[in-house]
């Protein structure tokens, strides 16, 4: 054993407030199974996180410099979404490196992270695809839908086609999150994390 690897091992895991009510859930729903129940959890809540930075980068980009509008309406929602989408990716690997899966030492850190980032990349490549697709047909679906409801916050509202566009974006991007969610555990969980008991 290298002094690299006994450093690896004796890496202490990442503490965090909700590993007690996490454990407890785990443990009462979980039976025999109560580990994978507590990491899918942690996995669950750091998706989350990740959905709300990669949501909140999504939003201040397209309110400033990357706002959906024309010239270039298609690349400026394409490269908001994918700079929103790899914030989220950095935040995730780490805290599922360091808290989720701390056990997860068979491979080096920079081994783990091109496997992390290559299920992210497939992961990413769908869902802007999807964004980029359905963006406008969505927005210009739901806008009229819930023009009442915004009109009541903000009387004499006038959509406009980049109102529509973020409308729209946003849509895809929820229905592309929960996608990806559920395609990075699985392939993470059976590759980047599978020498875990």
């Amino acid at each position: 054993m290298t002094q690299t690897d006994s450093l690896e091992i004796r890496r202490p895991a990442m503490r965090n407030p909700l590993d007690r009510p996490i454990g407890a859930v785990a443990h009462r729903f979980g039976g025999s199974r109560s580990k994978e129940v507590e990491r899918f959890l942690k996995f669950a809540i750091v998706g989350a996180i990740g959905a709300v930075i990669d949501s909140m980068t999504l939003f201040i980009l397209q309110a400033t410099v990357l706002a959906p509008i024309d010239p270039d309406k298609d690349f400026k929602v394409a490269l908001a979404s994918t700079i929103a989408f790899f914030a989220a990716v950095t935040s995730n690997f780490l805290w599922n490196r360091y808290w989720t899966y701390p056990d997860s030492r068979s491979r080096s850190m920079r081994r783990q992270m091109a496997q992390f980032t290559f299920i992210n990349l497939v992961g990413w490549l769908g869902r802007t695809l999807w964004i980029s697709t359905a963006y406008k047909w969505l927005g210009a679906l739901l806008m009229p839908i819930l023009l009442p409801e915004i009109q009541m916050f903000r009387p004499g509202y006038v959509p406009s086609e980049s109102a529509e566009a973020k409308l729209g974006t946003m849509a895809a991007w929820l229905i592309g999150v929960s996608v990806v969610m559920v395609w990075n555990f699985l392939a993470n969980r059976y590759w980047t994390y599978n020498d875990v008991d």
